[in-house]
């Protein structure tokens, strides 16, 4: 990193830095605004400089970073690691989330399977849903 820029593109920073696996997943994350820098929405060819906050949603996980390096290449996860500083306030948060996720999970996360499947309803219908066949009543509660 000895002829590092002072500025560039955020696209590249972000996938620079390890947040998204290529450059085109960061654009369009960008264009969706959950990349945001100084909270301003902003455009892929944005330039960051060493000192700028922003703010990343990946998910359900909001965090929020200061640029501390720049880099043209995308390094190990150890270096890419050097390139930002997570804020106090977004690690507490981050943590704090976590937990509520942890404590009270989504209902929906427990769904291991969606609609079943046309053999799941084959085997559901010849499932006796009955627990009285017309074999197992009492003498004593015919009708007549």
């Amino acid at each position: 990193m000895s002829d590092a820029p002072t500025s560039m593109r955020l696209d590249k920073w972000l996938w620079a830095a390890r947040f998204y696996k290529t450059r085109a997943l960061a654009v369009d994350e960008i264009n969706l605004g959950r990349v945001r820098v100084g909270g301003q929405p902003v455009k892929p060819a944005r330039d960051v400089k060493i000192g700028d906050v922003l703010s990343i949603r990946i998910g359900a996980i909001a965090r929020e970073v200061e640029v501390k390096g720049l880099s043209n290449q995308r390094g190990p996860a150890p270096q890419a690691q050097l390139l930002y500083a997570e804020t106090a306030a977004s690690i507490t948060a981050r943590e704090a989330a976590a937990e509520a996720r942890r404590l009270a999970p989504e209902p929906a996360a427990t769904i291991e399977q969606g609609r079943p499947t046309k053999q799941d309803r084959r085997r559901l219908a010849e499932w006796d849903r009955w627990s009285v066949s017309l074999d197992d009543r009492d003498p004593g509660d015919d009708p007549g």
